[in-house]
This record gives structure tokens, sequence and C-alpha cells, in this order.
């Protein structure tokens, strides 16, 4: 369990990329028993360092600003979800109408679908579709109402609409997927020449290569998590993840508030 635990942990990518430079390290091991290193270290070296360092800072930047986005969602989806909620309870306790007690349970499964739909269990079509399907409730509320309560009911409506086809467009969408490309291959072309390369003594230049392999490597695999902040999974959950805590927590809300007599 605590092993468990700490894999999920900040720590897991960390894991995650140590199988990586173990193999780099143990090729250069097996490269310098054969004494086939036959470059020598020069400033190029440390230029291709650079030019790395350079553009996996160029891709962080990029890719913060949606993750900074994406963290925002969750509870401004759950928000409206609960603004809704108070709306309807609001008509249920004034007319104790049973189309207030229907929408409320329509509330209570959609923020159900919602969370699903981020696991990639619903379709954003179905999603869509259901939303849609509130205005049918919209009409029955016309004789129960007043007009400014089923219009702020519409905006909820149109924002959980304009926030579940952004989170679909930061899901479905690699940002600068050639920039990846031009980092790994210069990671790759950096980790090949390392493991060639002469650097006396030797075990100063495994403790290099496995430095230089390990920062490279596990910056690309952190921007690729950071890309997706909605790339959910059952059994491996990492912190790079964007917590939906919001909208569980609006689950049980909704749930009391159809409870309420």
């Amino acid at each position: 369990m605590i092993l468990r635990s700490f894999l999920r942990s900040r720590w897991a990518l960390a894991l995650k990329t140590l199988p990586f430079v173990a193999l780099i390290v143990l090729v250069k091991f097996l490269v310098h028993g054969q004494q086939a290193e036959f470059l020598t270290l020069n400033s190029l070296f440390g230029a291709i360092i650079s030019a790395n360092i350079f553009l996996i800072g160029f891709l962080i930047s990029g890719v913060l600003v949606d993750y900074k986005e994406s963290e925002k969602l969750p509870s401004e989806l759950s928000s409206h979800l609960e603004a809704l909620t108070d709306e309807v309870s609001i008509v249920w306790q004034n007319k104790r109408d049973p189309v207030a007690r229907a929408f409320l349970r329509e509330l209570a499964e959609f923020s159900t679908l919602t969370v699903s739909w981020f696991y990639k269990k619903t379709r954003t079509d179905a999603m869509m579709k259901r939303l849609t399907g509130f205005n049918h409730f919209f009409l029955a509320f016309e004789p129960l109402t007043q007009a400014n309560f089923i219009v702020r009911m519409k905006q909820d409506q149109a924002a959980i609409r304009r926030l579940l086809k952004r989170a679909d467009t930061i899901r479905d969408t690699s940002f600068l997927g050639t920039g990846y490309a031009v980092a790994e291959i210069i990671t790759c072309i950096l980790a090949i020449g390392m493991i060639f390369v002469r650097m006396d003594p030797f075990y100063e230049s495994v403790f290099f290569v496995s430095f230089v392999s390990f920062i490279t490597i596990y910056m690309i695999m952190f921007i690729r998590f950071l890309d997706n902040p909605f790339e959910y999974r059952q059994t491996d959950h990492l912190v790079e993840e964007v917590s939906l805590k919001p909208l569980l927590d609006t689950q049980k809300r909704i749930s009391a508030a159809i409870n309420e007599k």
C-alpha cells in the first residue's frame, strides 16, 4: 500500500524515467568495456545540451498556459452546475412541482456523466445532447418562476457548453508536435554521443551521462503529461492530472438537494 502510494506521488514520473537512464548507463558500460569510445569531449556537446534545454523550456512555457487554464475548468463547471441546482431548488421549495424534482435528478445524472466524460467513457456528442435537453425543463419552468430565473439558468447552460468544448479542445490538441519531435531527436543524439564520448576518469563520465540523460528525458516526459492534463486513468493517477474533486463534491451537493423535503 505504501509502495503504491509512493508510485502515485510526485516521484512517479521520476521512477518512469529511471529505466531509460539505466539502459543508457548500461550501454555506456558495455561500450567502455569494448573500448569503442571514439568521440572526444568538446564544446559542441555543451552547445547541444544548451540548445536542447532552450527548446524544452520553450515547450514548457507553451503547455503551461493551457495547463493553468485546465486547472480552472472542473471548478468552473461545478460552479455552474451548483448555480443551476440552487435555482431549481428555489423553484422546488416554492412550488413543489415535480418538474423541479425531475430536473434536480437530471442535474445529478449530468454531473456523473461529466466525470465519466473526463475519463473518456462518455462521448462529447452525448454530453452536448444531454445539455441541450435542459431546454425542455426551462420551457416547463416558464409558468413556475420569473423570467430572469430562466435567463440565469440559460446562461449557466451556455457556460457549461463552452467549458466542455474548451476542455475537449485541450484534450484533443497537442501543443507543437514538431517541437516534441525535435526535442526527442536532440535528446537521442545527445545520449548516443555521450555513450561514445571518451571522458576520463570513466566514472565521472558515467555520472554526467546519467545526470544529463535523466534531466532531458524527465523534462520531455513531463511536458507530454502537462500537454494533456485530462488524461485520466483508473489505475495510474499522476499529480499532473487536473483534480476532479470539485465535480465529485458537486455530485454530493446535488444529491443532498434532491433529498431535501
